[in-house]
C-alpha cells in the first residue's frame, strides 16, 4: 500500500507495461517460436481497458514498428531488439535480452504522444486481434470500433480484474 497523498484532481498518470513469461511454441518442430505475455496496468485516459494481457510474438512486434513507423510522420519509433533466427537450443539468455527489449520499445512507445495515439498501438496491447485483424478494424473493415474490440476482449477476459486473474493464458 503507498503512503503517498494525492488528491484525485492532481494523481499523476501512469503506465505499467511488463513483458513476460516468454513460452516456447511449437516446440519441437520446424516453426517454433517465442511469444511473451504483455502485461499493462494504467490509470491513463488515453487507454480504454486499465488492465490488460495479451500474448504475442517477435514479428508482431516488427509488424507493428513497420505500422508505427508508417503513421509517425517524422517522430522517431523505437528501436526493437535484434532479429536472430530462433531455432531449437537457442539460448534463455537470448530469450530473456529479447524480452527485455521488447520491453523497453513499449514503454518507450507508450511515453510518445504521437505513437499513443495510433488506435494499432492500442489493438497491439489491448486485444488478441491477429495483426490483419487490427489492420482491418483500423480500415474500417469490420463491424467494430478499435474501442469495442479492446473493451470486448477485457470484458472477456475480466481484464478489469488484476494481472494474475486476467493473465491465465
Amino acid at each position: 500500500m503507498s503512503t503517498e497523498m494525492t488528491s484525485p484532481l492532481t494523481e499523476q498518470e501512469f503506465i505499467t507495461i511488463r513483458v513476460q513469461d516468454p513460452r516456447i511454441q511449437n516446440e519441437g518442430s520446424w516453426n517454433s517460436y517465442v511469444d511473451y505475455k504483455i502485461f499493462l496496468h494504467t490509470n491513463s485516459k488515453a487507454f480504454t481497458a486499465k488492465t490488460s494481457c495479451v500474448r504475442r510474438r517477435y514479428r508482431e512486434f516488427v509488424w507493428l514498428r513497420k505500422q508505427l513507423q508508417k503513421y509517425a510522420g517524422l517522430v522517431p519509433v523505437p528501436a526493437l531488439p535484434g532479429k536472430v533466427p530462433f531455432h531449437i537450443g537457442s539460448s534463455d539468455d537470448f530469450i530473456e535480452k529479447r524480452r527485455q527489449g521488447l520491453q523497453q520499445f513499449l514503454e518507450q512507445a507508450v511515453q510518445n504522444m504521437v505513437l499513443l495515439s495510433d488506435s494499432q498501438l492500442h489493438l497491439f496491447l489491448q486485444s488478441q486481434l491477429s495483426v490483419s485483424e487490427i489492420e482491418a478494424c483500423v480500415q474500417g473493415f469490420r463491424n467494430y470500433s478499435a474501442t469495442e474490440a479492446i473493451l470486448n476482449y477485457a470484458i472477456s477476459n475480466r481484464g478489469w480484474v488484476q494481472e494474475e486473474t486476467i493473465c491465465q493464458q
